[in-house]
């Protein structure tokens, strides 16, 4: 155990359960039908896995940056690379890319991506060079096509879903947003800010929901995990021994255990050295509550597919 910290309980703990380091954890996903908890190493171009049952490590290397995983109706998992997303057989590692590419300027490229109830992939762009808000965010409908949703980011993050509430922030310029959500139409409206984060030390990044309703966040620079309520306001943060914990999410069969990627991408050797569990993976424990299961992307029944 590396410590507990909590506003509300004393018996939170968090522990590293993969030591990495990852150059850009992202993505932790929890699949039931398969008891394993998948993450990515962005940069690293792979896709990594742990199995509950036995605490197996594996995992494959990928043909690109990957922005996003989520889960796949008939299988597997959906993955965006590059500039288009496509399945990922679980089996083999094997990618096979399926919808049209986007045409993206130099410098930009999937990132942060979410499946939501209706089975559609909402995923942001980023601006690599972190220097124009030359981003935008983009929904992938079951059948691969796309659709430029919004526009005007640097970093797309914070994608996450609640009852009429589509949650979105711009991780490189501090901005968080919550818009109004048509779960039948897929549509998004009436954009407004949600959390100032510049009131906070760290930024946004990767998220999601727990059963409450409340926003769990990825505070990249800020050392913790902050929990929001619906109307912004932080009611708990939980500290980490990492200055960028990346993205987290909610996972194990209970669902009642939050996993934690974190980067090392941006520290140099000096900064590293004093903080060794940069770019591990981390679960937290004792919160009090639990998440949701994960959406599956496509149309149609789930079935077994490529599942292991």
């Amino acid at each position: 155990m590396i410590g507990t910290q909590s506003s509300f309980a004393s018996d939170v703990s968090v522990r590293c359960i993969w030591p990495g380091p990852a150059a850009l954890g992202e993505s932790p996903l929890w699949d039931a039908r398969s008891g394993r908890l998948y993450w990515i190493d962005s940069l690293g171009q792979r896709i990594w896995f742990r199995a509950e049952a036995n605490g197996e490590f594996g995992g494959w290397d990928l043909p690109g940056t990957i922005g996003s995983i989520g889960l796949s109706r008939v299988g597997g998992l959906v993955a965006a690379i590059g500039n288009r997303i496509g399945l990922v057989d679980t089996r083999t590692g094997a990618f096979t890319a399926r919808s049209a590419p986007i045409p993206l300027a130099e410098g930009l490229r999937l990132n942060d991506g979410k499946v939501d109830r209706a089975g559609r992939y909402w995923c942001g762009t980023m601006n690599t060079a972190f220097d124009a808000p030359t981003a935008a965010l983009y929904r992938f409908e079951t059948d691969f096509t796309w659709v430029k949703m919004d526009e005007g980011f640097v970093v797309s993050n914070g994608i996450a879903f609640a009852p009429g509430r589509f949650y979105f922030s711009d991780s490189r310029s501090d901005r968080s947003f919550v818009y109004d959500f048509d779960l039948a139409e897929g549509t998004i409206r009436n954009r407004r800010p949600f959390v100032d984060t510049s009131v906070y030390n760290g930024r946004i990044d990767g998220t999601t929901v727990d059963r409450d309703g409340n926003y769990w966040g990825a505070l990249f620079d800020g050392w913790a995990v902050g929990c929001f309520d619906a109307q912004g306001q932080l009611l708990r943060r939980i500290g980490l021994p990492v200055r960028c914990p990346t993205m987290c999410a909610w996972g194990g069969p209970a669902l009642d255990r939050l996993y934690v990627t974190s980067a090392t991408f941006l520290l140099d050797e000096a900064e590293y050295a004093t903080q060794p569990l940069a770019g591990a993976l981390f679960e937290i424990t004792g919160l009090g509550t639990h998440g949701l299961p994960e959406p599956e992307f496509g149309a149609g029944e789930s079935g077994a597919g490529n599942v292991p």
